[in-house]
Parts: C-alpha cells; sequence; structure tokens
C-alpha cells in the first residue's frame, strides 16, 4: 500500500467536506448521511472512514473552513489603514458576515452533539479557528474603538457571539414557517443577515 503524502490526504478531506457542503445546501443536518455523502465523491464510500469516523466531524471540518474563511475578511478589516466610525465598523463586520451564510447556518445547528461526535484532535482544530475568530473581533474593537475598556470589549464579544448562533434562523425564513407564523398570528417583520447583524453592533458599540 502507498503511503499519500499530506497534500493527497488534504485533497481527499476537501473533497469530502465539499461534498458535505454541497448537499448541506439542499438539505438539513439530519437527511444527509455518509452514504450521500459517498455518492459525491469519486472514490468509495468506506474510503470515507480514512479521513472521518462520523458525519459529525465532516460538519465540524465544514464549520471550521467557515470561520477561517470569515476570518481572512475579519483581517482585511483589522489590516485596513483607514480610521472608521462606530457605523462604518458596523457596517464592515455586517457584510462580513452577510457573506458568510453557511457558517451561520451551522451556527444555528445542535453544536453540542456535533462536538460531542467528534475525536478531540479534530475539535481541537475546529476550536483553534473559532478561537481565532474571537480574537480578531476583539482587536478589531480595540483598534477602532479605543476608548473602550478590555473588560467591556470582552463583554460586547460574549453578547454578539452567542447572538450570532440565532441570525440564520431569524433571516432565512422559509415559506412554510411564513405560513405557519401569519396562522398564527405573528406579526413578523423580516430582515436581512445584514440588517440584523448591524442593528446589533450599532447597540453594542
Amino acid at each position: 500500500m502507498v503511503k499519500k503524502t499530506a497534500e493527497q490526504i488534504t485533497s481527499r478531506r476537501e473533497e469530502i467536506v465539499n461534498a458535505c457542503e454541497k448537499l448541506y445546501e439542499t438539505f438539513g443536518f439530519k437527511e444527509i448521511t455518509l452514504k450521500e455523502i459517498g455518492k459525491e465523491v469519486p472514490f468509495s464510500r468506506p474510503t470515507i472512514y480514512n479521513y472521518f469516523q462520523t458525519k459529525e466531524e465532516i460538519f465540524l471540518a465544514l464549520f471550521e473552513r467557515e470561520y477561517e474563511r470569515w476570518n481572512k475578511e475579519l483581517a482585511i478589516i483589522l489590516e485596513s489603514g483607514e480610521k472608521i466610525g462606530k457605523q462604518e465598523l458596523a457596517d464592515k463586520i455586517a457584510l462580513s458576515l452577510a457573506d458568510r451564510v453557511q457558517l451561520l447556518k451551522l451556527l444555528s445547528m445542535n453544536n453540542y452533539d456535533m462536538e460531542a461526535n467528534s475525536r478531540t484532535e479534530l475539535l481541537k482544530d475546529f476550536k483553534k479557528a473559532y478561537g481565532r475568530s474571537m480574537q480578531l473581533f476583539r482587536m478589531i474593537l480595540t483598534k477602532y474603538c479605543p476608548e473602550k475598556s478590555a473588560p467591556n470589549i470582552q463583554n460586547i464579544t460574549y453578547i454578539f457571539f452567542p447572538f450570532m448562533f440565532g441570525i440564520y434562523p431569524y433571516a432565512e425564513v422559509t415559506e412554510k414557517q411564513r405560513a405557519a407564523m401569519r396562522s398564527a398570528g405573528i406579526d413578523f417583520v423580516y430582515q436581512s443577515i445584514y440588517e440584523i447583524t448591524f442593528n446589533c453592533l450599532i447597540r453594542l458599540l
């Protein structure tokens, strides 16, 4: 048996995560199985187990990748040389999340079960990407809101990050949900991901 290179291993893992991402655009977490993911990759389903032991591990890798993508956008905000006010800062962060619908969709899931059914080494890699997002967010606030103390910035971070878990369910409402809310007499006002995020940040900042 020929030992695979690090590049080959990374490529195979990416193919599996890409297949999961493709399915997740149409189906929910419960509907996606390792069998269905196996149909989307150019190798046998048993091969998947060489890289991921559970469906949750694949989703966790997708989650990690989404945080890494958001981290690149946060880094651009941080490294900008321009001086910006709170409204523009809220605008930039809100725009960065409006581009990360997949991240917000994953956040709205039961992350406890996903993490519980993943190996520690994969969970650690995910936590690094997640932790980097929090770090970049705090660094952005420190740079653009110099009047805020370190405890204040920490408080804002620990309000905003849990808040992110609820953005997707409020912004991405299905017609079935709309009909149910109308029948229940709920006067639901639709807002986009950008609007929900921007309005929250303006109040926090």
